[in-house]
């Protein structure tokens, strides 16, 4: 149970990318999937939950009854077609405006919190905040300082606008989330955030759908051959999350495989800055003379994704920056070790040498060493499965509810206890900020 207040009804805010969208597809990632599996979550909880996300397209319905106690409210903000995630915001006035509004038609108090995803959420929840009188609940999910750190060779950084724009969110936020102690260490040493009002909320696996099943049933379902040893990646197709180290890695040891079974599965579409040469990893493949043992999925939903997992032998996450890192949580859950690089939550996520291997890097080189290795030893991927499910099974969406709902409390309690400052309608923080800038 519980301590203290919880709320009635949550503003979440995700301006960027919907929860309905599919995952691998644009900018709709692991975002996607804690936000909504966190939503419904909380609904069954007894907690209302409205979603504002901007519509991307005319046929968005305004108001859509995702789940019971679940709403999404596509709000109207530029255009439809041709808006990357980074003119957003310029729509961020836009967006606000009908957020206001849409709660403007209720009674007073209607929502309890905001709880913004990503930091355009949070220039959004911002506001919201000063203007509703209660508190704001930030998750960055990313975090431009730190993608800006490790960047992949041609990647572009991200913009001053959103280094900015997270830090002003960080300095108002009423509390933090992070998923890892990683990410609180960030927050604070890269933007100075208050240790204190930082609580570490892990993410979770849906562990009723991602669990271990029968391989060769799954192999059928996607029409793979029963006795291919096979290494798949699941995600969005960017520099980011490397899926050209893989493929590179994997090159002169699909060369040197006289079997003809081993093969890499990619499972995703191009995202980000990775829409400016969609076919770049296509092309990598040819490249290398080694097309004809790679395949190219389009990205699966949850119910397809589950025998993708279950198909392979080993799945790579080869990031360059994961916050932490859902799709390692699901393979681990379905029975499957991980390679992965050890940066962010995935050092969290995959235990070293027990349910996986964490590779130090993005050298070539060493990526072929460490998948050899792995490869060559049936016996120990045996295990390392066995010991990922057990693994994974710590971290479900509930834990992560009964977590999310003692941050919301404490935000509550502290919130209330500044009600009465400016008339309730504006937080302690903001007169202080205020102060600060007057000097």
């Amino acid at each position: 149970m519980t301590a203290g207040p919880t709320p009635r009804r949550i503003a979440l805010i995700s301006v960027h990318t919907s929860p309905l969208a599919q995952p691998g597809t644009g900018d709709a990632g692991g975002m996607n999937v804690y936000v909504w599996q966190t939503a419904t979550r909380l609904a069954r909880r007894g907690v209302e939950v409205e979603i504002f996300t901007r519509a991307t397209s005319s046929t968005d319905q305004p108001v859509v009854d995702a789940a019971p106690g679940v709403t999404v409210r596509n709000v109207v903000a530029g255009p439809f077609d041709g808006l990357d995630k980074r003119d957003l915001p310029s729509q961020l006035c836009a967006f606000s405006a009908n957020v206001l509004r849409a709660e403007a038609a209720q009674e007073p108090g209607h929502y309890d919190l905001i709880h913004s995803h990503y930091w355009l959420s949070g220039q959004v929840g911002w506001l919201a905040r000063d203007r509703w009188g209660v508190p704001l609940i930030h998750t960055a999910h990313t975090l431009a300082a730190v993608k800006n750190a490790s960047l992949a060779d041609g990647d572009a950084a991200e913009p001053m606008v959103r280094v900015v724009g997270e830090q002003q969110v960080v300095d108002e936020a009423d509390r933090l989330i992070a998923n890892t102690a990683t990410e609180v260490a960030e927050l604070t040493d890269m933007y100075g955030a208050d240790p204190s009002r930082i609580d570490v909320v892990v993410p979770g696996a849906d562990l009723d759908r991602y669990s271990p099943g029968d391989r060769t049933a799954s192999r059928a379902e996607l029409g793979l051959a029963p006795d291919d040893v096979l290494v798949t990646f699941v995600g969005r197709i960017q520099p980011l999350k490397a899926p050209d180290v893989l493929v590179a890695a994997m090159a002169p040891l699909l060369k040197a495989d006289a079997t003809g079974r081993l093969r890499v599965m990619v499972v995703g579409g191009p995202s980000g800055s990775g829409l400016a040469q969609p076919t770049a990893l296509i092309d990598l493949a040819r490249d290398l003379g080694v097309a004809d043992r790679i395949d190219f999925l389009p990205p699966q939903p949850p119910e397809r994704l589950v025998h993708v997992y279950r198909a392979s032998d080993v799945v790579a996450v080869p990031s360059y920056s994961e916050s932490f890192g859902l799709v390692a949580i699901e393979a681990q859950a379905c029975g499957i070790p991980v390679i992965a690089a050890r940066v962010g939550g995935l050092g969290v996520a995959v235990q070293d040498g027990r349910t996986g291997v964490l590779v130090d890097g993005h050298g070539i080189d060493e990526w072929t060493r460490r998948l050899s290795e792995l490869l060559a030893d049936p016996a120990r991927r045996a295990d390392m499965g066995r010991a990922a499910a057990v693994h994974a099974s710590q971290f479900s969406w509930e834990h992560t509810t009964d977590a999310l709902m003692a941050s919301y409390s404490r935000a509550m309690s502290a919130f209330g206890r500044h009600a009465q400052t400016d008339s309730g309608r504006f937080g302690l923080r903001r007169w202080r900020n205020r102060a600060r800038m007057m000097v």
